[in-house]
Order: C-alpha cells, then structure tokens, then sequence
C-alpha cells in the first residue's frame, strides 16, 4: 500500500490540465467539460469488463452456497456501496442481510463527514469480525484512491477468514498493490476538481456496483427476460410495476392480473409460474423452491417432467 507522503502521485490526485480554468467558464461550458471528462468514467469500466465478469460469476456461486456479499469502503466510496446494498431488497425482494454496506463511521457517516475514521485498519478489522464472515462470503473493498486503511484492514481480515475478496480502485497496480482475489481498476484519470473523487471515479464506482450487484442477481433467478419477478411490492408504485409485468408476460387483464398477484401472496414470480403451470401457491412454492427461485430454471424442469 501506498505510503501516506506518495498519495499526491496518486493518479486521482493529480491536476487536471483541461479543467485548469475552470473557475473562469461559463456554466454551459462548465456542463460542457464535465460531459467530456465523464465518458471517461464508462471507458474506464469497459476496460475492465473481463475482472467485473469474475467478480459477478464468483459472487453469484458464493450467494448460491449461502453466502453473503459485503461492500467495504469510506466517504464517498463507502456511501456508494452502502447505497448499492440497500436498493437490492427493494428491486430483488433480497432479504437485508444478503448484500450488506460496510461504511467507516458507520451509519451516520452517510450524511456527515467523518474521513478521520477510514485511517483506522482496525475498525476494518472489527467489522468483518462483528459479521462474522466465512469463507462463503465476498468481500469488495472500494477505495478510489486504493490507499484507505479502513479498507485494506478489512480485506486482510476477510483474506484470513477465508472469504473471497475484490478490490475497486481507480489509482494503476503499480501505484498502490493489493493481494485481493480480483483487481478492478477503473482508471478514469485526474479529476475536474484535483482529488474530488466523488466526480469521475464515483460515477465508475456506481457503474461497477451496477452491474456487479445486477448481474449476481441476475445469475440468483432474481429476473425472468429483463423484469423484476421479485420486485417487493410495498406501495402503489410497485404494484402498478407488479401489475404491468404480469399483464405483458401473460396477456392477462388488469383486473384478472391484480387477483392473481394477490393469490401468490404479492409475488410475481410466483403467479406467474402458477398462470403457466396452473398450480396453486403450495404446489408452486414448493416446485420454484426445488430450482432456487429460478422461474425459468423451474418453467424448463417442469416441462420436461
């Protein structure tokens, strides 16, 4: 790791030279200039396409065997993770445990500065131990610059318990090394602002815990086509969604969908596979539990039987 005098070499810490104005330009030219230097950002994710492949491929077969998916990070490294595990109950009907945010600090660390807190390895350390991890975890440390204490802490602690380990970073190998299982370094080069990490290198960040978190669940059964069959149907919202999806897949009526939906118990999944097998809820719980909540997985093995 990179000592604390050598992070001004640090890649994300370097002056821009096309934004060495820019408390001279005018807004539209301002928006100009960010539009540019954020299409960085997603070349910089194209470039890692075959690590962030693994990292979803290696996810997924741990979440298969019972095990969880834990984001690691500080400021604003560590919100985008704790963001990106919240939304997953809501959009895949995950239970909160599975896809966890780890942000040094904690909780109030969301809305209020506490950056002296990722300096301390050993916070890192003891949240992977109050979790308990096993060697059926993944841990992903993200750290923009690759040098946060609080991050590397908790990826040797994860390391000596067994569990696989990603590493985010956006600063070159040679700059700052890491010993994790898999490397992903989204260089997206000098920030507009020197060393504002939340600009460039947090728009990539996201993009990875997009498609990281999207594709483990895509690889869990979690959607049939591109629809959310496990959306979490709390408000009028997303039953309107729930409703849409089972009207599209089954040409059902709005009102034939809405009775349906509630004879599954508000799961799409599950009255989609009772329309298409004509099962009732038990039988159709059990069977889709036999396949792991895959629909399509259970749609092909019924079929066949």
């Amino acid at each position: 790791m990179t000592n604390l005098q050598e992070r001004g070499h640090l890649l994300t810490e370097q002056v821009n030279p096309h934004s060495l104005n820019l408390d001279q330009l005018s807004s539209l030219e301002l928006v100009e200039l960010f539009n540019h230097e954020d299409e960085k950002a997603v070349a910089a994710v194209a470039a890692v396409k075959d690590q962030l492949a693994q990292a979803i491929d290696c996810t997924a077969e741990r979440l298969h065997q019972g095990g969880r998916l834990f984001y690691v990070g500080a400021g604003t490294s560590g919100r985008l993770g704790v963001l990106d595990a919240a939304e997953c109950p809501p959009t895949f009907c995950t239970p909160p445990e599975l896809v966890q945010g780890i942000i040094a600090g904690g909780a109030g660390a969301l809305v209020r500065s506490s950056e002296d807190l990722e300096d301390r390895a050993q916070d890192g350390e003891a949240a992977i131990a109050q979790r308990q991890v096993t060697q059926l975890d993944v841990v992903v440390g993200i750290t923009a610059g690759g040098t946060t204490p609080f991050v590397h802490g908790a990826l040797q602690a994860a390391r000596q318990r067994g569990a696989t380990t990603i590493f985010i970073a956006c600063v070159p190998k040679e700059q700052v090394s890491s010993d994790a299982d898999i490397d992903i370094r989204l260089l997206t080069g000098p920030e507009v602002i020197a060393g504002s990490t939340r600009l460039k290198a947090g728009t990539a960040t996201k993009l990875v815990l997009n498609i990281l978190s999207t594709g483990v669940m895509v690889q869990l059964g979690k959607v049939y086509g591109n629809r959310m069959v496990d959306v979490a149907v709390t408000n009028d919202k997303l039953r309107d969604r729930a409703l849409r999806i089972l009207q599209d897949l089954t040409d059902l009526s709005r009102e034939a969908s809405g009775k349906l939906l509630e004879r599954s118990g508000k799961w799409v999944k599950l009255a989609l596979f009772m329309h298409w097998t004509g099962l009732e809820k038990e039988e159709g719980l059990r069977l889709l539990s036999e396949y792991q909540g895959n629909l399509r997985a259970a749609i092909e093995g019924r079929s066949k039987n």
